[in-house]
């Protein structure tokens, strides 16, 4: 478990057992520094950050518990493994509240110290590799949760934050999976309606008997079963926004009666005789062309212009395979159980290169499977379901390629892409990342004053 980047800080002022156990974990190729007081190692974690320490609680001054109360306010998150030759229950449970990570006691076999720290390390690890997840999903541009780094995405951002505040309807089209409820979502709670009820309906899920009552409510005695006066999603979402999803399958006697609402807004539950006023919001949804379906007529045309007031296309996920890792961050963090797990780089570069004919709803359910099968920290090859199905022999660069032949990128705007993503995937590091693509890191700092220079520039 050799790692350049795991110093530790051995603290004891008893110079043998410190020089000891500095031997013991250099042997294991540790970076390690010592300190023989609790005082000389909190200046130390002053002047620089370590990955773990290992100290005596029993020494001259300041004790090893009283260390970790004042290291916890300058390295909150380094931990601290604390040993004693005078171990017992109440100095563990002190040792403990006091906010350090174990505890063990002298005499001690070496194994077992290096077992704890191994331990500690891990945990430092992962708590660093979770926040750093975090700063991903924080760093993509992002709308609630609506994840893309491209193009397409950032354009959808963009009209979003311009349309959220009005009243006027919205039309969004794209394949199954695309995440079209949740760019409804994103338009309600980003606009003035957002403390109104947002109200979705799938209008395929629905008998087209049974949609009518279900959107505009129906009387007592309306029909057969009708025991009681019911309010429909209209009167339920006045105020806020209703989102119907699939309209393209709704039947064309409720699209008229849908025309009607729009045009007069106001509707009339089934068997009533009374009209009530509605101030509601359309976001509607489909994965069909409609323009298609108005020439085969199956879906009225003066309907069509009404929802189609706000039009927002979403690009299917093979065609914007950058957008790919920032989705997977996020679907790690939302399906995380105790154990924080990363993907490997083999395995994102599969992801990459798949065609997703699911979109993002399909990724979830990968990433999401992987977590629930994965026994170890990093999700390999091995762990995606369709690794041993053959799909995934194609170079992924190659991938990657058709996916930007696709959408007819020119070399500059392939350029631009890959140099954003490999940015991403350092950190924003402009030195690792012009390592990785063999250039002057001076031309990533020309290439970002030239982007603040010309803001008008639709970044990939």
């Amino acid at each position: 478990m050799v790692n350049e980047a795991q110093n530790l800080l051995v603290v004891d002022d008893d110079v043998a057992m410190r020089e000891l156990l500095a031997s013991l974990f250099r042997g294991q190729g540790y970076p390690v520094r010592e300190a023989a007081t609790a005082d000389e190692a909190l200046e130390q974690a002053r002047d620089r950050e370590f990955d773990a320490v290992l100290s005596d609680i029993k020494m001259p001054g300041k004790s090893g518990i009283e260390m970790v109360g004042e290291l916890r306010r300058i390295r909150p998150d380094t931990p601290v493994v604390l040993m004693t030759a005078f171990g017992s229950i109440d100095s563990a449970v002190e040792a403990m509240r006091a906010g350090a990570f174990d505890y063990i006691t002298k005499p001690f076999e070496p194994e077992a110290v290096l077992l704890t720290v191994e331990r500690a390390l891990e945990r430092r690890a992962l708590e660093e590799e979770n926040r750093r997840l975090r700063r991903a999903v924080d760093r993509t541009a992002s709308l609630g949760d609506l994840i893309g780094e491209s193009h397409a995405m950032r354009e959808i951002f963009a009209l979003i934050k311009k349309v959220a505040r009005g009243r006027s309807s919205v039309l969004i089209t794209g394949e199954s999976g695309t995440g079209k409820e949740v760019v409804a979502r994103t338009l309600h709670y980003h606009g003035a309606r957002a403390d109104k009820p947002f109200v979705p309906i799938n209008c395929t899920a629905i008998p087209e008997g049974l949609l009518e009552s279900e959107l505009f409510g129906h009387v007592r005695g309306a029909f057969t079963g009708a025991h009681a006066s019911k309010r429909g999603l209209f009167e339920t979402a006045n105020g806020g926004t209703l989102f119907l999803d699939e309209i393209g399958d709704m039947g064309p006697g409720l699209q008229s009666k849908l025309l009607r609402v729009l045009q007069d807004r106001e509707i009339r539950p089934v068997g009533g005789t009374q009209s009530v006023q509605v101030d509601v919001r359309i976001v509607a949804a489909t994965h069909r062309d409609l323009e298609t379906e108005i020439a085969a007529g199956r879906f009225r045309e003066d309907l069509y212009y009404r929802l189609n007031v706000i039009p927002l296309h979403i690009t299917p996920l093979r065609e914007r395979a950058e957008d790919i890792p920032a989705l997977v961050d996020f679907f790690l963090v939302k399906h995380c159980d105790e154990r924080r797990r990363v993907v490997s780089p083999e395995a994102m570069r599969l992801l990459c290169a798949r065609p997703w004919r699911g979109n993002a709803r399909e990724l979830e359910n990968v990433i999401e499977r992987a977590l629930a099968l994965c026994d170890e920290e990093e999700i390999r090859p091995e762990d995606l379901p369709f690794a041993a199905e053959g799909e995934c022999a194609e170079d992924p660069a190659d991938g990657l390629l058709r996916s930007a032949a696709e959408q007819r990128l020119t070399l500059r705007e392939l350029d631009e892409r890959y140099v954003d993503q490999i940015l991403t995937l350092t950190d924003g590091n402009k030195v690792q990342a012009a390592r990785i693509l063999g250039i002057d890191r001076k031309t990533l700092y020309r290439r970002a004053e030239r982007r603040r220079a010309q803001p008008d520039v639709a970044q990939a």
